[in-house]
């Protein structure tokens, strides 16, 4: 199919990159049709919505400068979109690019996708360890310093 998009004009998909957020994103509730793309910087990736051509969110997967995050959700936000397995969901979290000052992520509000049903839901952490700004480079710097520390020679 193809889709009109913010970041690349107007390009053919498969249709299994389509996502389904049936009770939307927060702050954008309306809108339930997505699709995921791979950004050309990895490890980043776009999710454009498919209605609005403007709207478009840069993602990335907090498990790689956080490997200690943890998605603890109630078993219902799971069954909300078929997910029984845990294991069979893809974990995002919505990037900001401010003009000036750090790029940051959002890992109060994920967004969990299930693979097979491609049926998608932002939760929302009450874990206080998790804010709605975290320095990506930094944390990333940090998780580089601590695997580096941990092959250093004795």
């Amino acid at each position: 199919m193809k889709v009109a998009t913010k970041a690349y004009g107007i390009i053919e998909v498969d249709e299994r990159q389509k996502i389904t957020f049936p009770a939307g994103l927060f702050g954008f509730e309306g809108i339930r049709d997505y699709i995921l793309l791979d950004a050309e910087r990895q490890p980043f990736y776009w999710l454009q919505a498919l209605e609005v051509e403007e709207l478009a969110f840069i993602l990335i997967n907090p498990f790689l400068f956080r490997p200690d995050y943890e998605v603890e959700v109630d078993d219902g936000e799971f069954r909300e979109i078929g997910l029984s397995d845990p294991k069979m969901a893809l974990t995002f979290s919505i990037v900001t690019i401010p003009p000036e000052g750090p790029m940051t992520a959002n890992l109060q509000g994920p967004l969990i996708i299930n693979r097979e049903s491609r049926l998608g839901k932002q939760a929302i952490l009450t874990d206080t360890r998790w804010k709605t700004k975290h320095d990506i480079m930094e944390e990333l710097a940090s998780v580089k310093g601590t695997d580096a520390a941990k092959k250093a020679p004795c």
